[in-house]
């Protein structure tokens, strides 16, 4: 279950980060949500970090945290899939 739940929350963050980024991004909706899991855990690594990721009530520093590293990884992981992308229609 804790893999589903992993997948949701990958969508949902990956979606929601995708809105955020300014323009159209092009990566697949696989991309996405492989990259929203990614700043999932890149964001829940920070509120460890910095101790707020058990607190009374809703979590929302370490929400927030999590939808900053997804642009984060979406961001940066669209900028690499454009660019590999680019190099395989000028290698062919």
């Amino acid at each position: 279950m804790t893999w589903l739940w992993a997948i949701i929350v990958g969508l949902v963050l990956g979606l929601i980060a995708k809105a955020i980024i300014p323009g159209k991004q092009q990566i697949p909706l696989w991309l996405t949500v492989i990259f929203g899991m990614l700043g999932s855990v890149l964001g829940n690594w920070a509120a460890t970090g910095i101790g707020v990721n058990e607190t009374g009530g809703i979590d929302w520093i370490r929400h927030l945290l999590q939808l900053a590293g997804a642009v984060l990884v979406v961001g940066l992981g669209d900028r690499l899939w454009v660019s590999m992308r680019g190099r395989k229609k000028h290698a062919a």
